[in-house]
């Protein structure tokens, strides 16, 4: 078990992508709560699954395991919920701090959140000239919560 200290931020620009690796990513939920998630993703040819519990402050408990390609993408396809999550991830550092940015597609497209993992809570960083404001804690930004309720279809 790890514990995942996060936080989360809209992003202003496209900076990120000059010397960034990408990952495609899909993923869908078998189960997403308040208290908990059930996630099975995609990243490029590997499969995980992930349990997460609920976060309080900026952590949570995550437990991920790898699981064969073939099993992932027929859970993707007939146990998810739907919507189905899609993105690029781009992977960039900046002043030693990995950051994770994130390019939503498909029902979720336009939609673009940066997040760094860090050691502990009270942890600084410097923030990176493409990030725009902080999101960490705003559900609206979770995943969990797009698959419900897509980027496309907020109220803007």
């Amino acid at each position: 078990m790890a514990i995942e200290i996060e936080r989360k931020f809209t992003v202003k620009n496209l900076l990120f992508t000059q010397q960034a690796k990408q990952i495609h990513i899909i993923q869908g939920y078998i189960c997403c709560d308040k208290n908990k998630t059930v996630r099975v993703r995609i990243a490029n040819n590997n499969a995980f699954i992930t349990i997460k519990d609920a976060t309080i402050g900026f952590s949570r408990n995550e437990f991920e395991y790898p699981i064969p390609l073939n099993d992932a993408k027929v859970m993707i396809n007939t146990v998810c919920e739907q919507y189905i999550i899609e993105k690029t991830r781009y992977i960039t550092y900046y002043d030693g701090y990995k950051w994770e940015i994130d390019c939503f597609e498909g029902v979720n497209k336009g939609l673009i959140i940066a997040e760094i993992e860090l050691e502990n809570q009270h942890e600084t960083f410097t923030i990176p000239p493409f990030i725009d404001s902080e999101v960490t804690g705003n559900i609206k930004y979770y995943n969990a919560y797009l698959v419900k309720h897509p980027y496309t279809t907020w109220n803007k």
